[in-house]
């Protein structure tokens, strides 16, 4: 598998004056996303936003075909989002929780995902069980299943790559057992989505919950929600409905609508929405294989180097990792490190002990430095990276 490296480096701008190393945070959009939503923008201002909207109703349109090409499904079960949050806690907002409910995750959960749940707890009296994790990294699978049988709980909620690690979750086989047990299965998304070919089926997920902004490359503020035929079918909807979701057919009652944008709002950035079409029309053009193929690999090129670097810990573990690299460096406070390496033109990312308490008390750390090559990367670049580090540390 290979890449035309210099037409993608050509399509995004910021690779002439910047080694971008925070795709995990935000990629850097290609010309091919930027310039469909400034043009849309001076649609907005030439003509104004409902018109625009109407004029363009096909590009924004292609959102929902685009992504439903991206995880094999129908348009229909997509819903826009503003962010993998925002399209997160519309999904938990969907279950009727009552006291005693079970919901059974992981320790390796993005920390909003956490904080949610406890919010639940408190609110609802809700219990939060989580699967424990293998010595090598990553969730015991067969424990989980465990649970699943011992608890059966209302949701279980798996987050597919943590934000803090390159820790990539077994996601399909936790899917098999909730298929088996008949159990909702949520799978936050957020750092595989353009990092990853990702098969809603396969998965055996009801919800899958994302953004747009980081290996996808789309604009910031923008995110999506997978919502399955199964529970479109459902009566289950998201707390709050507006008049996108559902239709006033009575003083007391409102019906949802069939699809998943009962789950959206009626507002949206249509420029940005626009500019996720784009994007994702552009990662499906590079593929999802050649894509899966090279960010690991670089990532892997990467932590070799940083590992014969004297002060250096890797901190990444589990049976497959992607391409985030995660690391601590001693003698150091995170933001003069992190400093340094801006003053190189590196871009990278802190996590804190806050954002990954399970994890990062398990490896006795409070902070690390998040490097997170992409597809469009070079070789040279991890080179100067390791580099950069070497001197530093």
């Amino acid at each position: 598998m290979s890449v035309d490296l210099e037409r993608l480096r050509d399509d995004t701008p910021g690779c002439a004056h910047r080694i971008h190393f925070n795709n995990a945070g935000a990629g850097l959009m290609p010309v091919q996303v930027l310039e469909p939503m400034l043009d849309y923008l001076r649609s907005e201002a030439d003509i104004g936003g409902y018109e625009a909207a109407d004029a363009r109703a096909d590009a924004i349109a292609d959102f929902y075909a685009a992504t439903a090409g991206l995880l094999g499904c129908r348009a229909d079960n997509i819903a826009f989002a503003s962010s993998a949050t925002d399209a997160f806690s519309r999904a938990l907002s969907s279950i009727p929780f009552k006291r005693g409910d079970v919901i059974l995750t992981t320790q390796d959960d993005y920390v909003s995902n956490q904080i949610a749940f406890m919010s639940l707890r408190k609110r609802f009296g809700v219990d939060v069980l989580h699967a424990p994790t293998l010595p090598e990294g990553g969730v015991d699978v067969d424990e989980m299943a465990r649970l699943m049988h011992t608890h059966r709980p209302r949701i279980v909620v798996v987050t597919h790559i943590p934000t803090n690690s390159g820790l990539v979750q077994p996601i399909a086989e936790v899917g098999a057992h909730c298929r088996e047990l008949d159990l909702l299965y949520l799978v936050d998304a957020c750092q595989s989505v353009g990092q990853y070919p990702l098969d809603v089926d396969r998965i055996g997920c009801d919800f899958l919950s994302t953004t747009c902004r980081k290996f996808l490359r789309g604009p910031r503020g923008t995110g999506f929600l997978y919502v399955s035929d199964r529970v479109l079918e459902s009566p289950l909807e998201p707390l709050f409905v507006d008049m996108r979701g559902a239709r006033w057919v009575g003083p007391h009652e409102y019906e949802t609508v069939a699809g998943a944008a009962r789950f959206e709002d009626w507002e949206f950035p249509y420029a940005a929405v626009i500019g996720c079409a784009h994007a994702t029309r552009y990662a499906l053009e590079v593929g999802l294989d050649v894509i899966a193929e090279r960010s690991p690999r670089l990532a892997a090129h990467l932590r070799e180097g940083l590992a014969a670097i004297g002060g250096v810990r890797l901190l990444d573990r589990g049976r497959e990792l992607c391409a985030i690299v995660t690391l601590s460096i001693d003698g150091w406070r995170p933001d003069d490190f992190k400093r340094k390496l801006d003053e190189r033109g590196i871009n990278s990312a802190l996590s804190f002990r806050e954002y990954a308490l399970y994890d990062f008390s398990e490896k006795d750390v409070d902070w690390c430095l998040r490097l997170s090559p992409h597809y469009y990367n070079t070789e040279q670049e991890i080179e100067d990276v390791i580099e950069a580090i070497a001197e530093l540390a």
